[in-house]
């Protein structure tokens, strides 16, 4: 009777697997078929992109931002289109027709385009992010359709690695590199700039891309909000109780004050008393 073997046989290596085997660097998350697909970094990164994203000229409830969704550009092949892995537009409502949450943006129907787009750089993307693969099919570029289809007024990338970044600005018709300086970038249009902020989010420290004001002050995000309120909240009840003590503080001495004013009272009424029985008139002393 023959024994059927296992489909899989345990393989003992002569070291742990951990010095051995493939590391997360030789086995990445993307899709050879779809590159750029997020890992952790391209989550968390754009999630802090839209938490700091507050435009002071323009309502909250007109600011859409968005990572990693179907941005269609092309009205005449409408199958076609690119995923940023964030951007943002500015004077429409952040929701779909005033009402639902979006699938995909459609710039023939929404017809407003992007004020900003950033793509966080990989080694299957970074070609095609910098503009330097060209077509393989009908299909334009990244480059070409944020370029010269949308007219994206900006356009940044940032490779975690080297932890370079890098700002282009749409200026006659194409995309110019722009002076970073401090690594902060101003964009009048916003009244808002971006810049690598060294900090740490979601318990990680590590070189960010984040938004900041024009006193150069980096935009809280929600986490960084609500404890900024604990602390005003914490200061606030920290000073009434400051008054609360100055004010019993105060209240002691008036009694003290008081108290002395008696008692200096009565030893006058005591002492004015012995001199009457010594038959001296108090008054005429």
């Amino acid at each position: 009777m023959s024994v059927a073997k296992p489909l899989f046989e345990q393989v003992i290596l002569p070291h742990p697997a951990k010095e051995t085997l493939p590391t997360m660097y030789d086995l990445p998350s993307e899709d050879p078929e779809e590159p750029g697909l997020p890992d952790e970094f391209h989550l968390w990164q754009p999630q802090l992109c839209s938490e700091t994203f507050r435009p002071p000229n323009y309502e909250s409830e007109r600011v859409f931002v968005a990572s990693d969704l179907n941005l269609y550009y092309d009205p005449n092949h409408t199958a076609w289109y690119k995923r940023p892995d964030w951007f943002a537009v500015v004077g429409i409502s952040r929701f779909y027709q005033e009402r639902e949450l979006r699938m995909s943006y459609v710039i023939w129907q929404e017809e407003v385009r992007p004020i900003v787009a950033i793509e966080l750089l990989s080694a299957s993307t970074r070609d095609q992010d910098l503009g330097y693969s060209e077509r393989t099919g009908e299909a334009p570029t990244k480059w070409e359709v944020y370029e010269q289809i949308l007219a994206i007024p900006y356009y940044v990338t940032f490779d975690r690695v080297s932890n370079e970044l890098q700002l282009f600005q749409l200026d006659g018709g194409s995309y110019q590199p722009q002076t970073i300086d401090n690594s902060k970038f101003w964009m009048p249009e916003l009244q808002l700039g971006l810049g690598l902020w060294l900090g740490e989010y979601r318990g990680l420290n590590r070189l960010w891309l984040r938004w900041y004001d024009q006193q150069g002050n980096w935009i809280p995000t929600e986490a960084e909000r609500t404890e900024l309120e604990r602390q005003r909240a914490e200061q606030e009840r920290q000073r009434a109780e400051l008054e609360r003590q100055r004010a019993e503080l105060a209240q002691q001495r008036a009694e003290q004050e008081h108290q002395r004013a008696e008692l200096a009272q009565q030893r006058a009424e005591q002492l004015a008393e012995r001199l009457r029985e010594m038959g001296i008139n108090p008054d005429e002393i």
